[in-house]
């Protein structure tokens, strides 16, 4: 609260004078404080002066004189009243107010001490107001030098913080030099162990995938042992039975010969040899018989097959009587335009001098003019594109190659449509681009599509057809362009329908064939390769001639002898051999077009003569039935084969049928129509494969 809110009787100039030095201090030193009870005191003090000066007489002996002589002097001035009722300023205050204002002024206010120099104008100011105000002066001096101390601490306490300040920055930047540095070590740290866990993952593929491998050998070893436990099991009920058999006609035979020669109890053992070496040399005679009969009739074809054979000759014979007259009659053709051409050669050869003359043998005095093909090499691609597809072409071949290559330069496939009749691979609509593929690019995709089947196959039980298959590859593989890969891919097919590999891939997806003729063929070569291995004791790679045999022995026991020496045979010259060692591991390489090799296709003919034969044996079994059911289908695989086991005779008759295991009670179709189905699929004979 300032003086001016305060309820006091009017003032006289002296009262106005100490009033106003008080205000003028506390504009100097705002910090300072006066409470309400000094300001109470002091003006009762001036009350009291003006009381003193009214009975200066009677109390000029007990006061103190300062305040009277002040207050005399005051009074003695004349008080001066501005008309608006106001107090006027003293002359001190408007100089001191003035000279404060010319100091601050002058001052720099872009300095970089500028505060301190305001300081200091304002202590020169309140030094002169302690100077001028004598009475004061000891109370100011002591604010005045209480604040001085106050500000010399302060300054004191700011030089002591000013290092700490600059050693707080320099720490906080090595923290965060610390902070940035433990980031890219735990950067560092996080990428090599992400690298530690995608190679840990690898291995584990690895692993998994030798686990697989593993899996699968030893579930063929299951079935191995099965299978020969089977054996083990027959041939020793058989000999139980013999056994018995044996037994039963021994008893017979003494009960015979009780009752005929009750008087003798035991036969002349000189009879009963003669006996049985006349029953050995009837038992020999037998036996030369029937391996006379097998080898007369081993090549003996079925009568169907014969005349199916002989209608296809006829045939043959009719279309070979149409290109004989064909061929006469271009032939003749050809002679004309011969004598034409001798008769036009000389004129010619008068017109144009320039013509090409080879050397000085007179059978090539005038020959035809070599086109320069190299200029078709922009057309074709390139230079060694041109001499990889003229290599070794006549030039009638390079022309149509070349007319080819330039109507395929802009030819499109026109899509079939989406309609249900046309192989959801193939439905397509509007024209598609056409991709020259190589014969290399239709395997590798071949290979790659059975190899992802096969193995979608291991882990799902219901399998989806090849058809279906392929769709869902292309279009995973190639998006967009699954449409132009479709037809090229079957163009280049139907293209190399030569191959083995193509041509069954084609069959199958077709329908021609079963899926299960590739698979078997697949397992067929990894049983000859693992007992291979399993022969090849020093894992050299290499077997000797009679190693080799006996592998083969083992790995298809149920082969005749022949087929045994033609396969050995084959394998010799094929790695032309010395007749020392057999290097099998080299029968597995496959050629430059990624074909097996003479080895390989000759044990898969092999295995598709034996199931063709097996097929027909069941039909010689099935023969004079119209309708089969699966009971009888049943019954004539045991007859032919005892040795098959139930689940390979339920599988063939769930693919006889067409239809599942549990729904084959009340089935039954027309004879041909199963021998058709199984003849197509991989039925064979029970054994080792």
């Amino acid at each position: 609260m300032s003086l001016k809110d305060l309820q006091l009787p009017p003032l006289l100039h002296s009262e106005s004078v100490c009033c106003h030095c008080l205000t003028q201090v506390r504009c100097l030193f705002p910090s300072l404080s006066v409470r309400r009870g000094s300001q109470r005191h002091i003006t009762n003090g001036i009350s009291k002066s003006k009381f003193i000066k009214t009975n200066a007489g009677e109390t000029s002996g007990n006061l103190s004189s300062w305040p009277a002589e002040v207050t005399n002097q005051i009074v003695q001035k004349p008080r001066v009243i501005k008309h608006h009722g106001s107090l006027t300023k003293p002359r001190f205050l408007e100089q001191l107010e003035s000279h404060l204002k010319r100091e601050l002024e002058a001052l720099d206010t872009h300095g970089i001490k500028v505060q301190e120099l305001r300081l200091q104008v304002f202590q020169e100011v309140f030094g002169y107001l302690i100077e001028e105000f004598k009475t004061y002066k000891p109370i100011f001096s002591a604010i005045k030098n209480e604040y001085d101390i106050t500000l010399a601490h302060l300054r004191e306490q700011i030089r002591d913080l000013q290092p700490l300040r600059a050693k707080l920055v320099l720490v906080s930047e090595q923290c965060e030099k610390r902070i940035l540095d433990q980031r890219v070590q735990e950067r560092d740290e996080l990428r090599a162990l992400k690298k530690e866990c995608q190679r840990l993952q690898r291995v584990i593929e690895s692993m998994s995938g030798q686990q697989t491998a593993l899996q699968i050998q030893v579930d063929h070893l299951k079935e191995d042992l099965a299978t020969q436990y089977q054996l083990y099991r027959d041939e020793r009920d058989a000999r139980k039975l013999l056994i018995t058999r044996i037994s039963t006609m021994t008893s017979t035979q003494d009960t015979e010969h009780d009752d005929n020669n009750e008087e003798d109890e035991s036969e002349d053992p000189v009879v009963v040899k003669m006996a049985l070496q006349v029953c050995r040399e009837d038992l020999t005679k037998v036996q030369v018989e029937l391996n006379r009969l097998q080898a007369e009739y081993s090549d003996v074809v079925p009568r169907r097959d014969w005349d199916n054979l002989n209608h296809m000759h006829e045939e043959t014979l009719i279309k070979l009587g149409t290109l004989q007259t064909d061929f006469d009659q271009l032939k003749s053709e050809y002679d004309t335009f011969l004598e034409v051409h001798h008769q036009l050669a000389p004129a010619v050869l008068h017109s144009n001098p320039s013509v090409l003359q080879h050397g000085s043998d007179n059978k090539h005095i005038v020959t035809t003019p070599r086109p320069n093909w190299e200029q078709c090499s922009d057309i074709l691609g390139g230079s060694e594109r041109c001499k990889e597809l003229f290599e070794g072409q006549s030039s009638q071949k390079r022309l149509e190659i070349l007319l080819q290559q330039k109507n395929g330069q802009n030819e499109f496939f026109t899509g079939l449509g989406t309609s249900s009749d046309v192989p959801i691979y193939l439905q397509y609509d509007g024209k598609l681009k056409k991709l020259e593929l190589k014969k290399a690019d239709v395997v590798r995709v071949i290979k790659d599509i059975w190899r992802e089947k096969t193995s979608e196959n291991e882990k799902n039980d219901d399998f989806r057809d090849l058809q279906t298959f392929l769709h869902s590859y292309l279009v995973e593989h190639y998006k967009d362009k699954a449409g132009e890969w479709a037809y090229s891919l079957m163009e280049s097919i139907q293209n190399n329908l030569e191959d083995d590999l193509i041509c069954l891939f084609n069959d199958i997806l077709i329908g021609k064939v079963d899926e299960s003729i590739y698979h078997g063929q697949t397992q067929l070569l990894s049983h000859l390769l693992k007992v291979l291995i399993q022969s090849d004791t020093t894992q050299c790679g290499s077997l000797t001639v009679l190693e080799f045999s006996e592998a083969l022995k083992k790995a298809f026991p149920l082969k005749a002898d022949q087929d045994i020496e033609e396969l050995l045979a084959v394998a010799q010259t094929e790695l032309k051999s010395n007749g020392v060692r057999i290097a099998y591991q080299t029968l597995y390489t496959e050629d430059t077009d990624a074909r097996h090799k003479e080895f390989l296709s000759l044990v898969k003919k092999q295995a598709t003569a034996e199931r063709l034969q097996y097929i027909s044996e069941l039909r010689m079994q099935l023969e004079g039935k119209g309708e089969v059911d699966a009971g009888h289908l049943r019954t004539a695989f045991k007859i032919i084969d005892p040795s098959l086991d139930s689940e390979t005779l339920d599988w063939n008759l769930s693919v006889a049928f067409q239809t599942k295991e549990c729904e084959l009670q009340d089935q039954a179709l027309n004879t041909e129509v199963l021998l058709q189905r199984l003849s197509v699929a991989n039925v064979n004979r029970a054994g080792p494969k």
